[in-house]
């Protein structure tokens, strides 16, 4: 079980997506095997715009991050919504 950090809801860890931040590299990581610092948002539009208003993801990974970066991820993310 994970914790999504846009509706704080635990969920089974294969129903949701992670982004994991490496060596100050936000990546989506879909396998859930990537290195580094990683938090959990459900495939769920609402609960991503949530994230990105709360600033979780910033809050989470202990890292500064810039908009292009967080666009850039947030595009990516979109792309595994259910």
């Amino acid at each position: 079980m994970r914790r999504c950090v846009g509706c704080m809801e635990s969920k089974p860890k294969n129903s949701m997506i992670r982004v994991a931040c490496y060596e100050g590299e936000l990546t989506v990581d879909p396998t859930g095997r990537a290195p580094g610092r990683g938090v959990y948002l459900c495939r769920d539009s609402k609960c991503m715009a949530l994230a990105r208003k709360k600033k979780a993801l910033q809050r989470n990974l202990h890292v500064e991050l810039s908009e292009e970066q967080l666009d850039r991820v947030f595009e990516e993310l979109a792309q595994y919504e259910e």
